[in-house]
C-alpha cells in the first residue's frame, strides 16, 4: 500500500484526492485546509513523493486508473473521487471503467490531449525536451529533470496571480516537490500519459455526479474547452473561478474548498 495522509473527521463521508504531475499530497494540502465535516484521504500517486513506483506493469493510464481502483477499493469503499489536472485524467478513467464513487469531482482537468490542444506547440516543445532528457546518461538526465531550472520555467508558465508573495511561495513549493519522483522512467511514463490522454476519452461513461472546476485563465483547458467538456458527462455541472488559472489549487484554494462542499452536501 502506498503512503497515504488522512486528515478532518474518520467518521464523515471519505473524499479521496489525486494529485497532478510532478506532485504529491502536499499540493492538494491548501484546499484540504479548507474543507471541514469530511473525511479527507490523500495519496501519494505511485512513484512520486514517498510512494514507490508500481510493482509492475508502466507508469501510463492504465495502471494508474488500476491503482486507484484498487485503493479506493481498500482504503475507502464508496468514497467521493476528486482529481487534479493529471488526476482527473486517472479518476476520470477509473469510474468509467467501474469504480464505484458517490460522486467525482474534477479541478482544472485536463479536457483532452495536450497534444491536439490550442498549447499543442508548446506542448511537443515540452515532449522534445523529455525526449533529450531520456536520450541522456540516466544520471545527467534525471539531473535535469529535478533541476531548479526545469522546475521554474514550469512554475514560471502556470502561476497567474499578481500577488507576489504568493508567487514566491508557489515557486518554492514547486522547488521543493517536484523533483520527488522515483526515478526517470517513472517521470516519463506518466509525462507520456498526461499529455497523450484527456478526460474526454473518459467523460460519456460516467454516470455519477460531476462537478467540473475550471478557471478563466487556465492555459491548459481554455474555458471553452471546459464547457465542452462538461456537456460530454450524462451528469456533469461546471462551476468556473475568476482571476485564476491551472494552479487554483494553490492560488484560490478556500473558492475550490466551497464549491466542493456545496457539491457533496
Amino acid at each position: 500500500m502506498v503512503p497515504y495522509r488522512t486528515y478532518g473527521d474518520v467518521t464523515a463521508p471519505a473524499v479521496v484526492l489525486l494529485h497532478g504531475l510532478r506532485g504529491d499530497h502536499h499540493g492538494l494540502e491548501p484546499i484540504v485546509s479548507h474543507l471541514s465535516g469530511l473525511h479527507l484521504v490523500v495519496p501519494d500517486l505511485p512513484g512520486f513523493g514517498e510512494a514507490p513506483p508500481l510493482s509492475s506493469g508502466r507508469h501510463d493510464l492504465r495502471g494508474y486508473a488500476d491503482w486507484t481502483s484498487a485503493f479506493l477499493r481498500a482504503v475507502a469503499p464508496g468514497a467521493a473521487l476528486l482529481g487534479h489536472s493529471f488526476g482527473s485524467i486517472v479518476a476520470s478513467a477509473a469510474v468509467a471503467e467501474g469504480l464505484p464513487v458517490r460522486a467525482l469531482v474534477l479541478v482544472t482537468p485536463i479536457a483532452g490531449s495536450a497534444l491536439a490542444g490550442p498549447r499543442q506547440v508548446m506542448t511537443r516543445a515540452t515532449v522534445l525536451v523529455h525526449r533529450l532528457c531520456a536520450a541522456l546518461p540516466e544520471r545527467v538526465g534525471t539531473a535535469v529533470l529535478r533541476s531548479r531550472l526545469f522546475t521554474r520555467v514550469a512554475s514560471v508558465a502556470m502561476v497567474k496571480t499578481p500577488d507576489r508573495a504568493l508567487r514566491r511561495w508557489i515557486h518554492a513549493e514547486h522547488d521543493r516537490y517536484f523533483g520527488g519522483f522515483a526515478d526517470r522512467r517513472v517521470l516519463l511514463e506518466a509525462f507520456g500519459a498526461s499529455v497523450s490522454h484527456g478526460v474526454d476519452e473518459s467523460a460519456a461513461r460516467i454516470t455519477v455526479p460531476t462537478l467540473l472546476i475550471g478557471t478563466a485563465l487556465d492555459d491548459i483547458t481554455t474555458p471553452a474547452e471546459q464547457e465542452r467538456l462538461a456537456a460530454v458527462f450524462p451528469d456533469a455541472r461546471l462551476e468556473m473561478i475568476d482571476g485564476t488559472g491551472h494552479l487554483v489549487h494553490y492560488e484560490k484554494p478556500a473558492a475550490v474548498a466551497a464549491l466542493i462542499r456545496e457539491f457533496l452536501a
